[in-house]
C-alpha cells in the first residue's frame, strides 16, 4: 500500500442535517478521497476527478466542504487548506 498523500484524523465530518463522526479520518490516496469513522470504517469515497473540495466563503480556516457521489460534507480539520491542496494535486497528476 503506498503512502497517502494527504491523511488527518479528529475529523469532525458531517452531513446535513447531523453530525456523522467527531473523531474521523481524511485520507487522499491513489487518487481517491476517502471518509472513515474512527473506527476506520468507510463512511463515503470517490475518485479525485469526481470530487470537489472548496472552502465556504465565510467560514473559518478550518472548515472545508467536499461533494463525493453527490453527497455534500462538511469537514472540520487542522487546515482546510492543505486538504483542498491534497486533492487539486492528486487530481493535477490523474490527468
Amino acid at each position: 500500500m503506498t503512502e497517502p498523500e494527504f491523511n488527518a484524523t479528529g475529523v469532525r465530518i458531517e452531513r446535513w442535517p447531523r453530525s456523522l463522526t467527531r473523531a474521523g479520518q481524511v485520507v487522499v490516496r491513489d487518487g481517491s478521497v476517502a471518509l472513515l469513522t474512527s473506527y476506520g470504517k468507510v463512511i463515503d469515497s470517490a475518485p479525485v476527478s469526481a470530487v470537489q473540495a472548496y472552502k465556504p466563503l465565510f467560514a473559518s480556516q478550518d472548515r472545508a466542504l467536499a461533494t463525493l457521489n453527490g453527497h455534500r460534507y462538511s469537514l472540520t480539520l487542522g487546515s482546510a487548506d492543505r486538504f483542498i491542496d491534497a486533492v487539486e494535486a492528486a487530481r493535477s497528476t490523474r490527468t
